[in-house]
């Protein structure tokens, strides 16, 4: 049941190698409409929602604002008039690496321009629809805090259905993640629930196969473009097929 998760292990990489800024004020209320608009506007039966709600309110978001951005997603909200889309980008970063970018915005040109500048910074080109998604499967990913022992999250994880898992051998960070079907999460997460600490469950493109990165420069440009795009306001979430290897990861 092994598992490939090379997107979170970058993740951990990349808050070693920089101190990452916290998502805005702005992504975060669209992550909560995201989440209402795609599921039950009610936190208790939606864990997408409840876990965006938490990422709020450790922001500090005011409960106000959530309620709002609640509302906007289940379309109860009247004075809300701008007409917010889910859209999904493609593009390259430097030495070919396949970028995959979620972005729920009410302007598309502003929202291309903006990712398109990005990528022209940083060595990497915005690409056509379906370029690389072919590239990609999206998942439901269940994500686990602490030390976690295998022989007991086989057992719950096949009691979830899930259908694989990847355990972290971290000392800073240890955890896990559950994978599933996009139907199957809400359902794996309360099973997990039972037995394990779950940080956050989200829906998540997996890539099929991953780059190896042994080369510095490219390492720092692939991390900067990655920073760049996931600090656009109208950016959800970005997914790349690349891993940094243990000797890049030292050099940088």
């Amino acid at each position: 049941m092994a598992g490939h998760s090379k997107w979170a292990n970058i993740k951990r990489q990349k808050a070693r190698v920089d101190a990452k800024k916290g998502k805005t004020f702005t992504q975060l209320s669209r992550a909560i409409i995201v989440a209402a608009r795609n599921g039950l506007p009610d936190p208790d039966g939606n864990m997408q929602l409840r876990t965006a709600i938490e990422k709020a309110k450790a922001a500090g978001i005011p409960n106000e604002n959530i309620d709002r951005a609640i509302a906007k997603g289940a379309g109860t909200y009247e004075a809300d008039s701008a007409n917010y889309e889910a859209i999904r980008y493609e593009g390259y970063g430097p030495g070919g690496v396949a970028v995959l970018i979620e972005a729920f915005t009410d302007n598309r040109n502003r929202t291309a321009a903006d990712l398109r500048v990005a990528f022209g910074k940083n060595g990497g080109n915005l690409g056509e629809t379906g370029c690389v998604s072919w590239m990609f499967d999206q998942k439901g990913v269940v994500c686990l805090a602490g030390v976690i022992e295998e022989e007991t999250l086989l057992e719950v994880a096949l009691e979830g259905e899930a259908e694989s898992y990847e355990i972290f051998a971290d000392e800073e960070e240890p955890g896990a993640e559950v994978f599933t079907t996009i139907t199957e999460l809400d359902a794996l997460t309360k099973t997990l629930q039972a037995h394990f600490t779950v940080k956050e469950a989200e829906w998540r493109w997996i890539p099929s196969t991953s780059v190896a990165i042994e080369d510095a420069d490219q390492g720092k440009s692939l991390i900067k473009l990655m920073d760049a795009l996931e600090g656009l306001d109208d950016v959800q979430n970005v997914t790349a097929n690349f891993e940094l290897t243990d000797g890049v990861l030292a050099l940088i």
